[in-house]
């Protein structure tokens, strides 16, 4: 029963945020409120739905109808009497001044229901037409005939949250070969109890008002609860000339071809990290010729003999892209934009690997002994359960794309390229305590453990694979990696204090690593390193962190100045910090400036181009905007350039 005026106010209601059903459910949309008002605009209008369509295919309406004068009505009601006390019945009787459903005792004598002279419907409604064989031949005996319409697409996908649990009756509802009983088992709770309603539903905003709303209504209607709680409506996505992808058009991609040539995984990463919410997303489409196996642009390429073909650049041959053209080679339709995902799964591999090999031969060390933690050690675990938290918030507030970036993010900058590096100077060192490599070993176990939890998810295959080889190492002992428990934060390794003494100790070995690329050092020579205007804390601090420093910044020495070096140097200042690098002896004068020549003359031609085209008033009347704005940062940048190389040039010369 509904307290509010009418099923459609219902479903309204049912979407509001002080609303809530008998068991405290409401529905609410992900990620943007604008999708829930497009639902409740709908529905506001209250229109009468035709659930009946001519069409070829669907679920023929379970109704049987005939037409009767006084004396059939009276013949057939006497014969239908019977049936009407069944509960998979329901009749109903239709003259020009009445509308009724009959009941059993309506028969029973009473001329009322027999219209003097003028004709009247029967309608007679079956629950299962398919279980009552021997009903439905009677009534076509009786003169009545089934309805040849079908149900409208949208009213039978209303049905299926329920439907498909079992509905009216689980407990009677059949199965295929191979299906599990919808019943009751061993005294559990039947599916439909069991699983309706769902939590969420996936889908796009064209079908807001199509299946969603009708969702709602068939829930509230036949069980008085909404099919789910929560909508979540992805973006769509549209190939490289912003047009929604279509077979008819030829640019749509098959997933399988995508998974053959990146991995289900790479595909399943792209996905989320490029899912927006509110904005369609654009994903360019190439062709895998069948000519050169190489990809061609199909935003680029010419088409062919039809809209279905396009020629390759290469070969000046036409390939189909629909696979249906007779004579024609056909071609793979794939999208370089998952080459990001494809690079993310080799970085996790390459991670596992390191870490697997640097645990196997210390197993036994792993379950026993003493354990030793280095700052970098707790700087990673403290770092990690911020992410653990954002990773909650971003599922719950179901923003994929952000829990992509941010697990991508820590897993590839965080561990692999700082965590790992840092654990190398504590693994080879030889003199390093055994408690101390056993921490150092334990974390990065512990630490990937974690990551494969949070990406498993996103990533299902990968993960297990490695979670699977890992587990030797963990005292988890489930069979899958998705049966284990998602990670939670532990609060006594957050640490802000050490997370901001790392940072500092980062952007000094950053800043080493750019200046050497800046001046051409080989990234394997060691250099000396002066540090000047350190204070007494940043000294503490430099020489805490010596050994990292000088593994990580391939120091040859450290030494603290207090007055100017008289050294050619090039220097670096962080905060009040100044790191003087001495460059005698580290690079070849005349290669190096023969090296710099070469790099500003082609900076000079970039900006001659660049600059030609600025000054052209016909480039600046007729190029689009962005077009335009892309030049001028050319510009820009190629300007900033040529300054740092001009001052590395004078440093240079003075060598």
């Amino acid at each position: 029963e509904f307290t509010c005026t009418g099923l459609a106010q219902a479903a309204i209601n049912a979407a509001k945020e002080e609303w809530n059903s008998a068991t405290g459910r409401r529905v609410t949309f992900h990620p943007d409120t604008r999708y829930r008002n497009t639902y409740v605009s709908w529905l506001e209008e209250k229109r009468d739905w035709c659930i009946s369509r001519q069409l070829w295919w669907g679920h023929q309406i379970p109704i049987w109808s005939g037409v009767f004068d006084s004396a059939g009505q009276r013949e057939i009601l006497e014969k239908i009497g019977p049936v009407l006390s069944r509960p998979d019945v329901t009749v109903r009787l239709q003259t020009e001044t009445d509308d009724k459903l009959l009941q059993p005792d309506d028969v029973e004598g009473d001329p009322e229901l027999v219209s003097n002279g003028a004709e009247a419907t029967l309608f007679v409604c079956l629950r299962e037409p398919g279980k009552q064989p021997d009903l439905v031949k009677d009534l076509e005996a009786f003169g009545l005939a089934r309805d040849p319409d079908v149900l409208d697409t949208w009213f039978s996908s209303g049905l299926w949250p329920h439907s498909t649990l079992g509905w009216p009756d689980p407990e009677t509802a059949g199965i295929d070969v191979g299906q599990s009983r919808l019943g009751s088992v061993n005294e559990e709770e039947d599916c439909l109890s069991y699983y309706y309603p769902g939590s969420c539903l996936v889908t796009g905003r064209d079908i807001i008002t199509l299946w969603v709303a009708r969702m709602v209504l068939m829930g509230l209607y036949n069980l008085g609860d909404v099919p789910f709680t929560d909508v979540f409506i992805h973006a769509t996505i549209l190939d490289g000339k912003g047009e929604r992808m279509s077979k008819s058009k030829g640019n749509g991609i098959d997933p399988v071809d995508i998974i053959e040539r990146y991995g289900c995984d790479a595909m399943r990463y792209v996905l989320c990290e490029m899912q927006t919410g509110s904005q369609d997303i654009r994903l360019p489409v190439q062709a895998i010729s069948p000519f050169t196996e190489r990809p061609v642009d199909l935003a680029k390429a010419e088409h062919g003999s039809s809209i279905f073909t396009y020629v390759c650049p290469e070969t000046g041959k036409e390939f189909d892209v629909l696979g249906t053209m007779p004579g024609v080679p056909s071609a793979r339709l794939v999208s370089e934009r998952f080459e990001v995902g494809r690079h993310f799964c080799n970085k996790l591999w390459n991670a596992a690997r390191y870490v697997l090999l640097n645990s196997d031969n210390e197993q036994k060390d792993l379950e026993d002994g003493a354990f030793q933690y280095s700052d970098t050690d707790l700087w990673i675990l403290s770092r990690l359960q911020q992410v653990v938290a954002d990773a909650h918030h971003h599922l719950n507030t179901y923003r994929f794309d952000l829990l992509a970036n941010l697990l991508y993010d820590f897993t590839w900058y965080e561990y692999c390229d700082w965590y790992l590096e840092l654990s190398k100077p504590t693994l080879n060192d030889v003199e390093a305590l055994a408690p101390m490599k056993r921490g150092t070993r334990r974390t990065l176990v512990y630490v990937l453990d974690k990551i494969l939890k949070l990406l498993h998810p996103i990533m299902p295959f990968i993960t297990e694979e490695i979670w699977q080889r890992l587990a030797t190492f963990t005292s988890q002992k489930t069979a899958s990696l998705m049966l284990a428990s998602f990670p939670k934060v532990n609060q006594e390794f957050i640490n802000p204090a050490l997370e901001k003494e790392i940072s500092w100790l980062k952007d000094m070995i950053q800043a080493l690593r750019t200046m050497r690329s800046e001046i051409g050092i080989n990234p394997s020579v060691r250099i000396p390193l002066y540090i000047q205007h350190a204070s007494v804390k940043e000294q503490q601090l430099i020489e805490q962190h010596y050994s990292v420093l000088t593994a990580l910044g391939r120091l040859e020495s450290l030494k603290f100045i207090t007055t100017q070096s008289n050294d050619i140097c090039a220097s670096v200042v962080i905060g009040q910090l100044e790191l003087l690098v001495p460059l005698a002896n580290l690079i070849d004068k005349e290669a190096e400036l023969k090296r710099l020549d070469k790099e500003l003359a082609k900076l000079k031609v970039e900006m001659t181009r660049a600059n030609a085209k600025l000054r052209n008033p016909n480039f600046m009347a007729k190029a689009p905007d962005d077009i335009i704005l892309k030049e001028q940062q050319k510009l820009q940048q190629a300007q900033l350039a040529e300054n740092k190389l001009l001052a590395h040039q004078q440093t240079i010369l003075k060598i």
